[in-house]
């Protein structure tokens, strides 16, 4: 008679981690009047590519001052909106932009609202969205008389937080660069 054994292994199971791809960022330059046709001027990223076809409703908004500022390899998109203030419209602008901002709360873990100048003058505010949100960052620039300039950054995948961290975190110093940068043409 044969008598067959089985054994167990004895090594204990540990479930991976979950890991995100490694992203390699670009190198960090700007350049300056970048953007033609348009009311305004900012410093631009090198890797970010213009594009002035943004349409609404089939109207070409390059006249109107729209535009989208894309990262292609970084896959997100800075979409770019321009009003001229007209009398007594100013705070209509300002409560979309707020409102803009808080249709993101039933996903947002916080947001942040922050009021700053540039360093000519220009005065607007910065929001922040914590946690998955299809939008980390928005904000909105103006002279309060006769321009409004109003911005979201937006990715074109899956909102996650933790593996769009570094990228949110990039992008942001390049906002801040937008801000500190940004002039009106007339």
């Amino acid at each position: 008679m044969a008598t067959i054994g089985f054994t167990a292994c004895n090594s204990r199971f540990t479930p991976k981690e979950t890991g995100y791809p490694a992203i390699t960022l670009p190198k960090k330059v700007y350049l300056s009047n970048a953007v033609n046709g348009l009311p305004y001027s900012f410093d631009i990223p090198s890797y970010a590519v213009v594009d002035k076809k943004a349409s609404s409703n089939g109207f070409d908004q390059s006249k109107l001052g729209w535009m989208n500022l894309q990262f292609p390899t970084l896959n997100a998109t800075l979409y770019i909106s321009y009003n001229a203030v007209e009398k007594d419209k100013l705070d209509v602008l300002v409560r979309d932009a707020y409102n803009f901002a808080n249709n993101h709360s039933n996903k947002a873990s916080f947001i942040e609202d922050s009021a700053f100048e540039n360093p000519i003058g220009l005065k607007g505010v910065f929001f922040h969205l914590g946690g998955d949100v299809a939008s980390p960052y928005q904000f909105f620039i103006t002279d309060s008389s006769r321009h409004f300039f109003r911005a979201a950054l937006y990715f074109d995948t899956t909102p996650n937080a933790d593996s769009l961290a570094p990228v949110i975190d990039f992008l942001h110093q390049d906002l801040k660069q937008l801000v500190q940068t940004f002039r009106w043409k007339s």
